[in-house]
């Protein structure tokens, strides 16, 4: 029963930030009017809106930016640091355009800038970036990627290339030499011995993807004096993995780029004067105390980084360099909520009003009958362990031919009934037992939503999301739930794990519909989804709260079903037109049947894919 009860808040206090609040039942943003989740998604949805909702709220991108920077700022002041914190968002954790518009709208009081890592995000950061901001270019450049760098730093953007190779360092020399636009920063991607930590920890170690070698370090800097552009090297780079669930790697790291910036201005790179740590700082996605996503705070991940670079440098006696990140994780993720209406109980099959009873019945199901009757707190476990062992043995009798599918039909309800019946009775058997029955009657709730679209990183890496119903949170969840998506695929499924248990309520939804929410899904979600069974992303909307409310903007609908077929090359007035002709050469009762049924097909075409019958 333990397990049951510290999930009626759902972990909220693990990984909501104390964005979230439960009140009245429901669970609402803990922010000015403090609406409530249920009541922005029910007027969404009173437009017609039906499938999946992906609601942002602007608000918490802001809180994530100035927690990042006040803690720094904080470090800074508590270690008298000399150096000034930066920070920039990669665009690869979010480039669509609502979220790209919160960032830089929310960031703007901090000169937070953007990083790219292809041409089309460079684009996007040039013209997207705040005036006074910073732009960072990473990962692989051929020489037009390098001249649009060029480019930008004569639009007036503070921009810095970072070198991956020294053919890149080639090629920007080698762009500088063809034109008269001003040189952009340098920085050198330094490929550390330190390897990260978590599922993501790729980026560091020797064999890395990115990066410079100590040789190629050297190399690079003779390069450049050789140029005389010794000058424009203004930053090292590393970055060791996202999602780092440890500390200690990064501590590592630290002292490694520290000790080879410090060994770099020794060898008179005058101009330089920045470490960029990367991104890689961890968000809480579990809801079990048990299975925490990182080891440490925000408070000690600023603290570590500015202490160990200040008493580098102050060993080496160089002046401290400004820090930089590229955190995107942590300032998307919360802000981003997926909606998911559930479309069905999969045991509400074995309602009691099912039952059809004969005049003879099988002694084994009369059995039944009298304990789906007589069930009661003192003989709870004892009727339960009769009912399941009547059970097995109905269904070998089915097997022998012995008793009918009706009769099988009313042991099954009759056995669902008890087994519910006894999970809601107050029992003495052990939490164990408990924990058994609940995998045994485990509910699959049908949700309305594609998980390889919404929450790919589930389907992809087994990474969790928190998800909780949005309303029913005053009273207890008893159903063990696995949650399937409508795609046709096994698996668009997330399951029931003992040791991670989700609970749900047990709901007529013939009576009232119910509505989850998966949290933190504001990075890399979107930009990973893909559209399998051809759905599309879910209706986006952006809500800004005040004092007094809340105000809905920005929406954006899921595409349409010809829409979805044109993203993928198919020729929408071909296939309209195919469609009606074949229904307009069909016989029809009358000429207004014949309009009707046009009409309901150009309607459904007009609609997106998800589910719209009940939900």
């Amino acid at each position: 029963m333990n397990t049951m009860n510290n999930m009626n808040n759902y972990g909220l206090d693990i990984w909501s930030n104390n964005n979230f609040i439960i009140e009245d039942g429901q669970i609402k943003l803990n922010y000015k009017s403090m609406p409530s989740i249920l009541q922005i998604t029910e007027d969404i949805r009173s437009s017609d809106v039906k499938g999946p909702i992906l609601l942002r709220f602007p608000h918490l991108i802001k809180k994530q930016i100035k927690t990042l920077y006040s803690y720094f700022d904080k470090a800074i002041t508590k270690n008298s640091y000399k150096g000034k914190f930066h920070a920039v968002f990669p665009l690869k954790v979010n480039q669509f355009p609502h979220a790209v518009e919160a960032i830089t709208s929310q960031g703007t009081d901090f000169n937070y800038g953007l990083e790219a890592g292809s041409k089309a995000e460079l684009i996007l950061a040039m013209s997207k970036t705040p005036s006074g901001a910073h732009i960072t270019v990473n990962g692989f450049k051929d020489k037009e990627m390098m001249t649009l760098g060029f480019m930008a730093a004569h639009s007036g953007h503070d921009i810095t290339i970072t070198i991956e190779g020294l053919g890149e360092l080639e090629t920007i020399i080698e762009v500088a030499n063809e034109c008269n636009l001003k040189v952009p920063n340098i920085g050198i991607r330094v490929r550390l011995h330190s390897a990260g930590s978590g599922t993501w920890a790729k980026s560091g170690g020797m064999d890395a993807k990115f990066g410079l070698t100590s040789t190629e370090i050297i190399e690079a800097v003779t390069l450049l004096r050789n140029e005389d552009m010794l000058d424009n090297l203004t930053m090292i780079h590393f970055h060791i993995g996202s999602q780092m669930s440890d500390i200690a790697p990064l501590k590592r790291a630290l002292r490694e780029a520290g000790n080879i910036y410090a060994e770099l201005k020794k060898m008179g790179t005058s101009s330089l004067n920045s470490i960029n740590i990367g991104g890689g700082l961890a968000v809480e996605y579990d809801q079990h105390t048990h299975a925490r996503s990182r080891n440490y705070s925000i408070d000690e991940f600023s603290s570590s980084v500015v202490f160990l670079i200040g008493e580098i440098m102050n060993a080496k006696n160089v002046s401290h360099p400004d820090i930089f990140t590229e955190s995107g994780r942590f300032i998307v993720a919360s802000h981003a909520v997926l909606i998911t209406p559930v479309l069905e109980l999969f045991t509400q099959d074995y309602h009691e009003r099912l039952l059809s009873f004969k005049p003879v019945n099988p002694p084994l199901l009369e059995e039944l009958i009298y304990l789906d009757k007589q069930l009661n707190n003192a003989n709870c476990v004892e009727y339960l362990h009769d009912a399941l062992d009547h059970m097995e043995s109905l269904l070998t009798l089915f097997d022998l031919g012995y008793i009918d599918l009706q009769d099988r039909s009313n042991a099954e309800i009759l056995v669902h009934n008890i087994m519910k019946k006894a999970l809601y009775l107050n029992t003495t058997y052990s939490t164990n037992e408990l924990a058994q029955l609940q995998v045994r009657l485990q509910e699959r709730y049908l949700i309305n939503a594609s998980i390889f679209q919404s929450l790919p990183d589930y389907w992809g890496l087994n990474q969790h999301f928190p998800v909780m119903p949005l309303h029913h949170l005053n009273s207890t969840p008893f159903r063990a739930a696995s949650l399937w998506d409508i795609t046709c695929d096994s698996d668009g499924e997330i399951g029931f794990d003992p040791e991670k248990p989700l609970y749900l309520h047990d709901i007529n939804l013939d009576e009232e519909e119910y509505y989850l929410g998966f949290f933190n899904v504001g990075a890399y979600q979107e930009t990973l989804g893909m559209n399998h069974n051809l759905f599309t992303h879910p209706n986006e909307y952006t809500v800004y709260i005040d004092d007094t409310g809340y105000k809905v903007t920005n929406g954006v609908e899921s595409k349409n079903i010809l829409d979805i077929l044109a993203s993928i090359g198919y020729d929408k007035s071909e296939i309209l037109n195919k469609l009606k002709t074949d229904l307009s050469k069909s016989e029809f009762s009358t000429e207004k049947e014949k309009d009707d049924t046009l009409a309901k097909l150009n309607t459904f075409l007009k609609q997106n894919g998800y589910l719209r019958t009940t939900n």
